[in-house]
């Protein structure tokens, strides 16, 4: 099984400036833990929007890599968001699901992937093209790297081990948001 963390940090010692969309929970805890930077978005309390979101900025940014960091649950609660993003295509989209078969932060009850659910086969029948399950970090590499430097829109599912993140990022929404905002170089509301 591929480790969380240590595919998020491979992320991050391969980006630049590409602002990385971290959903709630461990997504967010062991992006906030490989490192902190500007760029990063942490969701709180906000159970699925991580894909929505991470899709309008690809949209409004198409010069610009866009990664999304997602879980299983996450995702399950708001699979509309696949055949939205499938449909408008963005070629910088790269949308990374952490599918540990569970809501881990809540009691580890199962998810719908534990009984069968196949997330990689829900994307390709939203109609994305450019769709992988990895389940070793070698595998994760090698599907990052070709995303990163090939058009998209691009899904990973990657089938990762059940450890805990241990960081927190600032719980301020408001902070989080100009910060963000400033490393885009847009003018905070």
């Amino acid at each position: 099984m591929l480790n969380r963390l240590q595919a998020t940090r491979y992320i991050v010692q391969h980006v630049t400036d590409e602002p990385i969309i971290a959903s709630l929970g461990n997504p967010k805890f062991d992006l906030f833990t490989a490192e902190d930077r500007p760029q990063n978005f942490y969701m709180w309390n906000s159970m699925g929007m991580a894909s929505s979101m991470g899709l309008g900025l690809a949209m409004v940014r198409p010069q610009q890599k866009v990664i999304i960091l997602d879980g299983d649950g996450a995702l399950l609660m708001n699979l509309n968001s696949l055949p939205t993003a499938a449909v408008r295509a963005p070629q910088n989209l790269i949308h990374i699901i952490w599918d540990n078969r569970q809501f881990e932060l809540t009691g580890g009850q199962p998810t719908h992937t534990a009984f069968g659910t196949d997330l990689a086969k829900l994307a390709q029948g939203s109609g994305f093209e450019q769709v992988s399950t990895v389940e070793t970090q070698e595998a994760f590499e090698l599907a990052f790297d070709r995303a990163m430097q090939h058009p998209g829109p691009w899904i990973i599912v990657a089938l990762i081990d059940n450890e805990r993140a241990a960081g927190r990022p600032p719980k301020s929404p408001t902070y989080i948001k100009h910060r963000f905002m400033g490393s885009l170089g847009v003018q905070p509301v």
